[in-house]
């Protein structure tokens, strides 16, 4: 990435914010710059923080992007809950053995899903950002016009309380001087469905007709209790793989547009081994659970779809950061980049720590929806702590990796997380050997704990996409 910049002139930095200007005119931020160290961005963490939950312009385009994002995001886990609240009052046994096989379908279609998701958000956003800057008449002369998209028609003078609703801001991508919307020829629109579809077929066909092999390599070996159930649920998932993977590739397009709205009502080599580091450690969790018996398995399955369904709140907020970073960067919009990325950092920590009181509370007094053994219960308990108390650091990570989609680091990113996968695969072999379940749940802790420092040492050494904050 070109880190050749301008130094950014604070006197023409104001209080922060976002100005809704015309569709055809470039949005400005408007941030405060505190007195900072030089070679550093950990004053992003603080930034502006007695206004990380306004709702003001700035705010409003996150949310608008972020809460829709989240709905879609959690539908997936949450039918993963609902199986698992099903299953689990069918034995012990049973949701043993779908939690393996949910670990094994989500190991192999976050390989295909997320370097698509990812960089399809990143590249719709980057093109969109080039070929609607009004500077560049050559880009804007074969745009058509098209008519405003559903629900942005002006509000009649009877409807003006309600355009000053906030919940209305946030579901509608509306400004008040108009919304012309242009049809555009996208590359990385037709490229991602048509690689979406291919992977797909592929997951599907993989899954079907290696179920009982990748199984026996997870720990469920022939004669187990957890196999009859496992396979059954393996190949039977794996038949939507196809329609999941072009679902998901139009949610990577219309997040590049900023547009999470659509997704939610229709509801890279480099990143492709980053994806594989992040979920092996998982992967590798819920194999090592399997060798100490169901019971220890089927606990961790419930503990690891509360862990998942919730931390993946956060992703709304990082969908929000990368769609708007990936527009911002190729436009060497400093200001914007240091705004929204200091709101939603904020942000992502006041979620975490919400959702640890959240969690801790709900298991303590919920688990029993999931299922009614004591023993599998009592395992469940051990787990509040780590499940509960890591959910700021997992908000972190999670939003992190959205920044770091938005700047296009994926060298870093991949890099960085091979190396945490490095370290963490013996700590959870280690600790899994000699602590059981409770073993299991440290590592993942030391997992989750060294992937957000590397992100954060990136952000904070000023370093690759960075490094113009040691100009201000």
């Amino acid at each position: 990435m070109d880190t050749s910049i301008e130094p950014i002139d604070t006197n023409t930095i104001r209080k922060e914010g976002l100005e809704c200007e015309d569709a055809t005119k470039e949005v400005k931020p408007t941030i405060q710059i505190l007195h900072i160290p030089k070679n550093t961005g950990l004053f992003l963490f603080v930034l502006n923080i007695r206004n990380v939950l306004r709702l003001d312009d700035l705010g409003m385009e996150i949310l608008r992007i972020a809460v829709p994002a989240s709905l879609a995001l959690a539908a997936d886990p949450l039918a993963s809950i609902i199986d698992t609240a099903f299953i689990g009052r069918l034995g012990s046994a049973e949701i043993a053995g779908v939690g393996i096989s949910i670990a094994i379908y989500n190991q192999v279609s976050k390989v295909c899903i997320y370097p698509l998701v990812s960089v399809t958000t990143s590249f719709v956003a980057e093109e969109d950002a080039i070929i609607s800057d009004p500077v560049d008449k050559e880009k804007m002369k074969d745009l058509e016009k098209a008519p405003p998209p559903l629900g942005a028609e002006e509000l009649s003078p009877s409807d003006s309380e309600l355009k000053k609703a906030w919940w209305y801001r946030i579901f509608t991508n509306k400004c008040t001087t108009g919304d012309v919307r242009k049809r555009k020829y996208i590359p990385s629109v037709s490229s991602a469905l048509i690689v979406g579809a291919v992977l797909g077929l592929l997951q599907a066909i993989t899954l079907a007709y290696s179920a009982k092999l990748v199984l026996n390599v997870m720990g469920v070996k022939s004669g187990s209790p957890m196999l009859p159930s496992a396979f059954r649920y393996l190949t039977l998932r794996s038949i939507g793989a196809p329609a999941v993977l072009l679902n998901l590739a139009m949610q990577g397009v219309f997040r590049g547009f900023k547009d999470t709205k659509t997704p939610l009502y229709a509801t890279g080599t480099l990143l492709l081994a980053r994806v594989i580091a992040v979920t092996c450690c998982v992967t590798l969790a819920a194999s090592l659970a399997a060798h100490h018996g169901p019971d220890v398995m089927a606990a961790f399955q419930i503990c690891l779809q509360l862990w998942l369904a919730t931390s993946l709140l956060a992703d709304g907020l990082a969908v929000a950061g990368q769609a708007i970073l990936a527009g911002a960067f190729p436009r060497k919009d400093h200001n914007k980049i240091i705004g929204v990325t200091a709101r939603v950092l904020q942000l992502s920590i006041i979620l975490g720590m919400a959702l640890t009181v959240f969690l801790g509370v709900a298991m303590e007094f919920g688990s029993v929806i999931f299922t009614k053994d004591k023993r599998v219960l009592s395992v469940i308990h051990r787990g509040i702590p780590f499940v509960a108390g890591m959910q700021t650091i997992n908000s972190l990570a999670f939003v992190f990796d959205g920044i770091n989609f938005g700047a296009s680091d994926y060298r870093y990113c991949a890099y960085s997380m091979v190396f945490v996968a490095i370290a963490s695969i013996p700590c959870l072999i280690y600790l899994s050997t000699y602590w059981g379940f409770i073993g299991i749940w440290f590592g993942l802790t030391v997992y989750m704990i060294l992937r957000t420092l590397a992100s954060t040492w990136r952000m904070g050494a000023a370093r690759g996409p960075w490094i113009f904050l040691r100009k201000i």
